[in-house]
């Protein structure tokens, strides 16, 4: 079992930990509006960076020992 400090069973330390939960409550429940309103931004954002960041893992432009043969979008299959 975790021991906590002393001070986590004293009042204050009590009082302090319900402080800090209301005040978390709070920022979230009042911030929650703010954050979803920006998801449709992110999401365009995601995209572009996917595409610079995980472009190059599929074989990409000829396939690095596959003969050639490149497996990519424009071999006509």
């Amino acid at each position: 079992m975790i021991k906590l400090p002393s001070w986590f069973r004293s009042r204050s330390g009590l009082v302090l930990l319900a402080f800090l939960a209301i005040a978390a409550f709070f920022v979230i429940t009042e911030h929650t509006a703010h954050a979803l309103g920006i998801l449709p931004y992110l999401l365009l954002l995601a995209c572009p960076l996917l595409h610079l960041f995980h472009g190059g893992h599929r074989g990409g432009h000829g396939g690095h020992g596959e003969g050639g043969s490149g497996g990519g979008a424009g071999d006509g299959r």
